[in-house]
C-alpha cells in the first residue's frame, strides 16, 4: 500500500488505484490517521472533527459507516486497528506514506545547519523535498487540514533553506538557484533567501544578476508587507554594487540557516492566526449547540 497526500490524494495497492476510497469522508479519515499515525484517536473526537455540523449521535453513526467502508477498501489488511472506543493506524503495517517519509527526514536534520549537512543528509533532504508534489491535500479546506498544510509547507521551506545554505557552502550555483527560486515561489517576501541568491549570483560572477535580485527583493517586500529591506540587505547591495565583496566575505555573511526572517515569520503567523480563529469560532458554535441540546433535553 502506498499513500500520497502531497498534492492530490492517491491510494495505491501494487501500483493500482485502490477502489472504494472515492468518498471524501473516507479519504479524510484515512488522511487524518496517516498524518497523526503515532497515537490512538477516540471515536468521539474523530466523529466531531469530521462531522462537526451534525449531532453527536449522527456523527458517530457516520464514523462507523466510514470505518466499515475504509476497512473494506483496504481489504482488512491490518492497516487499521479498530476498537470500541478508539481507532489507530497500525504503524507496523506494510504501507508507505509520503507524509511519514517527509516527517522522518525533517526530524533527522532538525537543528542541523544547512552548511553542516553531510552527504547522506543532503541526499535524504533531496529525496524528501522531491515528495512534495504540491501542498498537503490540495483542494481541501477543512480547518484541521489548513493547519496541517501550513505546518508541512513550513517544513518543506526549511528543507529547501538548508539545501540552499549547503549549495552556497559548496559553490553549487545551479542547485542553489533552483532551491532559492522554489522558496520564493511559496514565500515571495523571504528576505534571507534574496540575500543568499544575491551572494550566489555574485560568487558565480554575475554581479548584474545579484543586483537585480535586490531590486526584486525591494519590490516584493513593498508589495507583500509594505516595508523596506533590512539594513544588512541594503549593505550587501552596496558592497556588491561597488564590487567590494570578495568570495570569502560572501561565504561568511549570513549563509547559515539559523537567522530569523521576521517579516516572513510575521506573515505566516498572521495566516495561522486566521486559521486558529476560524477553528475557535467553530468550537464555540459547537459548545453553544451542545448546551442548547442539553437544555432542551432537561426541559423534556
Amino acid at each position: 500500500m502506498r499513500f500520497h497526500l502531497f498534492g492530490k490524494f492517491l491510494a495505491q495497492r501494487n501500483q493500482q488505484k485502490v477502489e472504494g476510497l472515492e468518498a471524501c469522508k473516507e479519504q479524510e479519515l484515512l488522511s487524518y490517521l496517516l498524518i497523526h499515525r503515532n497515537r490512538p484517536h477516540p471515536r468521539e473526537t474523530l466523529a466531531s472533527l469530521l462531522w462537526s455540523n451534525t449531532s453527536t449521535e449522527r456523527s458517530k453513526k457516520y464514523l462507523r459507516q466510514a470505518i466499515w467502508r475504509l476497512v473494506s477498501a483496504l481489504e482488512n489488511d491490518g492497516l487499521l486497528q479498530v476498537e470500541h472506543d478508539w481507532v489507530q493506524l497500525n504503524v507496523k503495517g506494510d504501507f508507505w506514506a509520503d507524509v511519514a517519509v517527509f516527517d522522518q527526514a525533517f526530524g533527522t536534520v532538525q537543528g542541523v545547519a544547512g552548511s553542516q549537512l553531510d552527504s547522506s543528509n543532503v541526499e535524504l533532504l533531496k529525496d524528501a523535498a522531491a515528495l512534495y508534489q504540491g501542498d498537503l491535500l490540495e483542494g481541501w479546506y477543512q480547518e484541521w487540514c489548513l493547519v496541517e498544510r501550513e505546518r508541512f509547507q513550513n517544513m518543506y521551506l526549511t528543507m529547501l533553506d538548508k539545501l540552499l545554505a549547503h549549495a552556497i557552502e559548496h559553490s553549487d550555483y545551479e542547485a542553489g538557484e533552483s532551491y532559492g527560486t522554489t522558496i520564493l515561489n511559496y514565500d515571495r517576501a523571504s528576505e534571507l533567501t534574496y540575500r543568499r541568491l544575491m551572494k550566489l549570483r555574485y560568487d558565480a560572477g554575475d554581479r548584474t544578476g545579484a543586483l537585480r535580485q535586490y531590486q526584486r527583493c525591494v519590490t516584493a517586500l513593498r508589495e507583500e508587507l509594505g516595508v523596506k529591506p533590512e539594513r544588512r540587505t541594503q549593505q550587501l547591495y552596496e558592497r556588491i554594487k561597488s564590487d567590494g565583496m570578495g568570495r570569502s566575505q560572501s561565504a561568511r555573511d549570513d549563509t547559515s540557516d539559523g537567522g530569523i526572517q521576521l517579516p516572513s515569520v510575521l506573515r505566516r503567523l498572521r495566516r495561522l492566526h486566521l486559521v486558529l480563529t476560524a477553528a475557535q469560532n467553530r468550537v464555540q458554535r459547537d459548545i453553544a449547540a451542545v448546551e442548547q441540546a442539553l437544555k432542551t433535553k432537561t426541559l423534556k
